[in-house]
């Protein structure tokens, strides 16, 4: 549940410094393998929109750059809506198939992988599951990963750098408004199905897994001509969050 919001305006000079920073962060993380970076956020937040806008910039720092996200990772709607269409709490357990993401990309990516991975495994929209190539990746590559609840304890321990995107519910629900008519065919089924099911699902994951607490970074959203980064510190990173501030 996320993508562009509709009618925004050309990156600001703002903009490009905190990707920049962003590039600049992912960039510098060495690993034997893949590094793995997580996008994560709540639906509408504009996670798609920062992770395509990281590809360039990683990529004009010599690395080589995976883009996917967590929606080929759907399960079926019959387990997808399993405790009904409306459950927040099926929106924040059901929504995706968490090992295929292990399995299909993330462990061989890891420390132990092979590096061959796939880049989905379902179509959401036709409801049945895709037959995605294997593709085979470069040790120093950089994998972004973009989608919600991204950092549940059962994906958590496999990201190498985690990006939390930040905006509040009614700057979310606006930019659904537009975004999302073709999938549901009216503002009013818009602002039923989130009031009901996606903002509170999306509440249950910030209250119980307090994903802004474990990301790397916090990027604040709610202007996307002028977003904003909060810094966590790294385990032998001897810089104050604020040293770092965007």
């Amino acid at each position: 549940m996320d993508g562009a919001p509709a009618g925004l305006s050309p990156p600001s000079d703002r903009r490009d410094l905190v990707i920049d920073a962003l590039a600049d962060a992912v960039s510098a993380l060495r690993r034997p393998h893949p590094v793995r970076v997580a996008v994560d956020g709540v639906s509408v937040a504009g996670k798609t929109i920062l992770a395509d806008e990281l590809v360039a910039p990683i990529e004009r720092r010599g690395r080589t750059v995976i883009r996917t996200g967590i929606d080929g990772f759907h399960r079926p709607s019959r387990e997808r809506y399993r405790l009904g269409r409306d459950s927040p709490e099926g929106y924040l357990r059901d929504s995706f198939d968490r090992r295929a993401v292990i399995e299909s990309i993330l462990e061989p990516l890891g420390p132990h992988g092979d590096l061959e991975y796939r880049e989905a495994v379902f179509d959401f929209r036709t409801d049945s599951p895709v037959a995605a190539a294997t593709r085979v990746a470069a040790s120093d590559a950089v994998l972004v990963f973009d989608g919600v609840f991204l950092l549940v304890p059962e994906l958590r321990g496999f990201w190498d750098f985690a990006i939390f995107v930040h905006a509040d519910f009614e700057t979310t629900l606006a930019r659904a408004l537009s975004r999302d008519l073709p999938l549901f065919g009216s503002e009013t089924e818009i602002r039923r199905r989130y009031r009901v099911r996606y903002i509170p699902g999306e509440r249950l994951y910030l209250g119980r897994h307090r994903p802004q607490e474990r990301a790397d970074v916090v990027v604040l959203n709610d202007d996307p001509d002028a977003p904003s980064l909060v810094w966590r510190p790294r385990e032998g990173d001897s810089l104050d969050p604020g040293d770092r501030s965007v």
